[in-house]
């Protein structure tokens, strides 16, 4: 059964318009005829969790499915929050308004260490208990984790998830699906069904497995396997092209993936290791979806999306053949951090154009050594080399990103990034007039699971006094911009992301304390405390005191101290003794086999990648020595390529066609036309600026010949007269269109009715003279409907008395605050041409409808039903509430055509 959602999403909520649930691209089948009920829920705000690639592609692959139907669900901002806990409403799909409770399972993304916070909140909002053994013996929805963090070590967050899915979900969800079904069907209990989910290759069900003392997860029954597998799929790029969001996200464009999985074995990289196989997509494919899905949702960016774009050989032809297909469209490309040894003049092609995005490089450290430690593959030539064909390609700002604490790091490799800026910036300084400035972040290292460096340490001490070394050599250097990570977060993520199941009471502790993500940006002192005294309070400060003080560090030759040593009953964790207490000499050079041999807890999940790999690895590092990219140097050995995961794939990259050139804006005037248009039900949430770029997409998506600005940013010739009120509806507003190619006016208004939401209805189109003013020079009147209320009940006639003293005053004050911030007095009364009721009924009432006549120009005299509600209570010395407004028209001033 659906939520009163019209009373709880309002105009006093920040950005309504994320709840909405109507976007284009969402999924609305129908809840009661399908056998299979998704959620998939995104533990971030909408503007992060709706433009998330994975997010959408398996929204979308489920809803492919003929018997199963998926709804989505974000993070509540705290507004709504504390709206929806004041009046008891549940979290609820956005799709259906439905109580999430409705569903069979609700799908969780755990993308980062922190991130479980975010799931329990929304898990409380949902009112559904926390942890699999409140649940167990229940029929609340089976509550799932998949994503990057849930894939590298569940084991902190085990005690929330009736189940975890490792790995890629385009095959293994649809097939979670299935036996939900049967299940459903043979009426199976939530035990019996988790069985039953256990046995599909990548279903994690902890309730199966319990932490041994040695540290180790084993299987408590033995009809589960031993060791999980990661699951592994191929890209379908035609699964990206999904929601068009009417707020501004994170990602405001169209992604898709161009190749899944990276083996340049960067050994800092937890990604890079935990998607291998490296699998390219055809590049026929890549094209295909792009100029389709430009066209289906009318975004003017999109993104070509890898772990490393500059490793898909095929990037320069696919770039440029998408540029020449799109060449009269004002669309850009956009790429995530690439490799600066391969960024040459041909990707500056298809990433340049009229409306140049971000260029963005990640050295990591400043010297050979260190990159050569990290695996990186990167040399000062080559880094200077992509340097400067940015700078010629006429680039004068590039983002670079490097860490600060990574294993067998000095001061003179952190000094090294200061001196990296340096050269590079006189290396450069005789390829242009314009300075070379660089933002640059500073990220301070954490060791990740499934990584060479999983068993290394840093020290929150060092990351400050590295950090403090930093700022004094960039002191004074100008045009450089360097942000910080704040060592806190680092200290904790690594404390969480390397823990075991006994964190689970402090995570939940934690959120229970107030961290979340509304935290870490509000008041980092806030999370940060939260977090410490839940450690605190679950008795591991002697652990975390470890993480800080950078007490487990391979070169130092001491012990991991997520080794658990048994110390009476259960699984109490002790700090294992150094090896000074134990009466040894530390090791001189190489790794200790035994200590790194101890059970992680991790391992009982099959990543592929073998763990005597990763520590022959970790060998080579203290050697710095470096292993060539499997994908085109020969094979690492890593283990990977088998049956279960596959291999490289890589196609070969087709031949670059010629440029066509960048995009011209068209700015010829051919026609003008005019159209007039509604505003009403959940329109009325979508904000002025959310509604001209909503209007820009449809214009797009139509094929509608637009007129285009001149200058570096060229825009669309689209021209709303005058923005209404967020909340407000109308039947009276105007834009103007001018493009650059006649069209029929029908022919016109069918496209643009086809591509607009039914709750923007168009009412009129005319055709004007080219030369004609807009509608925002001819502003004038405009004719609103209000609805009024107050604390008491009075007669109409009494309204009736207060509306005759506005009308009969000559003098209406309100102090008004200017574009400067200078306060003045304005006359509202001058700007009032009539106001009268609607209702003739003369009874008692709080509440009226109003209808008033007042000026429309936006030069400061343009009356707001806020002000009419203002000038009632001047006069009748009431408490008035503006419950309602629509506008009815827009008057222009008449003009003569020249």
């Amino acid at each position: 059964m659906s939520i009163a959602s019209d009373t709880l999403i309002t105009p006093e909520i920040f950005k309504p318009a994320r709840y909405l649930g109507n976007e284009l691209g969402a999924k609305h089948k129908d809840f009661d005829t399908a056998k299979v009920r998704w959620v998939l829920t995104y533990p971030e705000v909408y503007e992060v969790g709706a433009s998330n690639l994975g997010h959408i592609i398996l929204y979308n692959i489920i809803n492919a499915q003929p018997q199963q139907m998926c709804d989505r669900a974000y993070l509540p901002a705290p507004d709504l929050a504390s709206k929806m806990r004041e009046r008891n409403i549940p979290l609820f799909a956005l799709e259906t308004k439905r109580d999430v409770k409705e569903y069979d399972i609700l799908g969780f993304s755990l993308s980062y260490e922190l991130g479980a916070t975010n799931i329990l909140e929304m898990l409380s909002l949902a009112h559904i208990p926390l942890t699999w053994q409140e649940r167990k013996d229940t029929d609340y929805p089976l509550i799932f984790a998949g994503g990057q963090t849930a894939t590298s070590n569940p084991e902190p967050y085990a005690d929330f998830f009736d189940f975890v899915a490792l790995g890629d979900g385009e095959e293994l969800l649809p097939e979670i699906g299935l036996i939900i079904e049967e299940g459903k069907r043979d009426r199976l209990t939530r035990t019996e069904l988790l069985l039953d989910l256990a046995q599909i290759p990548g279903v994690y069900v902890p309730q199966f497995y319990d932490l041994q003392a040695d540290g180790s997860v084993k299987p408590n029954r033995d009809d589960v396997p031993e060791r999980l597998l990661r699951r592994v799929a191929t890209p379908i790029p035609a699964y990206s092209i999904g929601l068009v969001p009417y707020v501004q996200t994170v990602h405001d464009r169209l992604t898709v993936e161009i190749r899944r999985g990276c083996t340049r074995g960067c050994r800092f990289c937890q990604p890079g290791m935990l998607t291998r196989p490296a699998r390219d997509v055809e590049p026929d494919e890549v094209v295909d979806s792009i100029v389709e899905g430009m066209k289906q949702t009318g975004f003017n960016e999109f993104s070509l999306l890898s772990l490393s774009c500059s490793d898909y050989l095929s990037l320069p032809a696919v770039g440029i053949e998408i540029k020449n297909r799109l060449h009269e469209e004002n669309i850009s490309l956009s790429l995530p951090s690439q490799r600066v040894d391969r960024f040459d003049e041909n990707i500056a092609n298809i990433i340049g154009g009229t409306r140049k995005t971000g260029l963005t490089f990640a050295p990591e450290a400043g010297t050979q050594r260190m990159r050569d430690i990290i695996n990186k593959g990167l040399t000062n030539e080559e880094l200077l080399r992509g340097i400067q064909t940015a700078v010629r390609e006429g680039w004068n700002q590039v983002k670079l990103y490097f860490m600060i604490g990574l294993p067998g790091e000095t001061d003179a490799d952190v000094i090294g990034i200061a001196e990296t800026v340096r050269w590079l910036r006189q290396e450069c300084r005789h390829l242009s007039s314009k300075r070379l400035n660089f933002n640059i972040t500073i990220s301070n290292f954490t060791p990740k699971p499934h990584t060479p460096f999983q068993w290394h340490s840093v020290s929150t001490s060092e990351f400050i006094r590295k950090q403090i070394l930093l700022k004094q050599e960039f002191n004074g250097m100008r045009g450089v911009k360097v942000n910080y990570t704040d060592v806190r977060i680092s200290a904790i993520e690594d404390f969480v992301g390397r823990g075991d199941r006994t964190l689970a009471p402090v995570v939940r502790r934690a959120w229970e304390l107030g961290a979340g993500m509304d935290s870490w940006w509000e008041s980092i002192d806030k999370a940060y405390g939260a977090w410490n005294q839940a450690i605190e309070e679950a008795g591991l400060s002697w652990k975390y005191r470890q993480v800080q003080n950078g007490e487990w560090n391979i070169f130092d030759g001491l012990p991991s101290p997520l080794t658990p040593l048994p110390e009476g009953e259960g699984n109490t964790l002790t700090p294992n003794p150094s090896p000074k207490e134990r009466g040894e000499s530390p090791p001189v050079g190489g790794v200790r086999g035994g200590v790194y041999d101890a059970p992680l807890p991790w391992d009982h999940l099959d990543t592929g990648i073998e763990k005597q790999w990763l520590k022959e690895d970790l060998e080579r590092a203290l050697q710095e020595a470096t292993v060539p990219d499997c994908a085109f140097d020969g094979c690492s050995s890593c283990g990977v390529c088998s049956p279960d995961f596959g291999h490289n794939i890589v196609v070969t990259p087709p031949p670059i066609p010629d440029y066509l050139g960048d995009f011209q804006p068209n700015q010829e005037k051919a026609q003008k036309i005019r159209v007039w248009f509604g505003k009403q039900g959940d329109m009325a949430l979508v904000s002025h600026l959310d509604l001209v770029r909503l209007f820009d997409r449809a214009v797009r998506r139509a094929g509608i010949p637009i007129s285009y600005t001149g200058g570096f940013h060229p825009g669309p010739k689209i021209s709303i007269a005058l923005a209404l009120s967020l909340g407000m509806t109308s039947n009276g507003e105007i834009v103007d269109f001018e493009n650059h190619t006649p069209i029929d006016i029908e022919e016109f208004k069918q496209k643009l009715i086809a591509q607009l939401p039914l709750e923007l209805p168009i009412l009129a189109v005319q055709e004007l003279p080219v030369k004609s003013p807009k509608a925002t020079q001819l502003l004038n009147k405009a004719e609103y409907l209000i609805t009024l209320s107050s604390d008491n009940k009075y007669s109409l006639s009494q309204w009736q008395n207060w509306i005759e003293d506005v009308k009969n005053s000559s003098e209406i004050l309100m102090s008004k605050t200017d574009k400067k911030g200078k306060k003045k007095m304005v006359n509202l009364r001058i700007n009032l041409d009539d106001i009268s009721l609607v209702e003739n009924d003369d009874q008692a009432t709080n509440t009226v409808k109003l209808k008033y006549l007042g000026s429309a120009v936006n030069d400061g005299s343009l009356l707001t039903p806020d002000h009419i509600c203002y000038m009632l209570e001047q006069v009748s010395k009431q408490d008035l509430t503006l419950i309602k407004a629509h506008r009815e028209k827009i008057i222009l001033a008449d003009y003569i055509t020249q």
